[in-house]
């Protein structure tokens, strides 16, 4: 992933920083605990398509 690219990337929910997770290719915002699908380089930017996190993810990305 592009670092200008995560540089403005934000989360389409509530416009926060996003983290990229390399090993499972998501893009993820901790405060929605959305997690956005990374796919041949592309952001997949839909909040349908998000998965949602768990407490337990959530918080060890904290």
């Amino acid at each position: 992933m592009d670092k200008k690219l995560l540089d403005i990337l934000a989360c389409p929910a509530c416009k926060s920083s996003l983290k990229y997770l390399k090993e499972q290719q998501e893009l993820v915002c901790v405060p929605c605990r959305l997690a956005y699908a990374v796919r041949d380089d592309i952001p997949i930017m839909l909040i349908d398509e998000a998965r949602q996190l768990s407490a337990d993810e959530a918080s060890t990305l904290r």
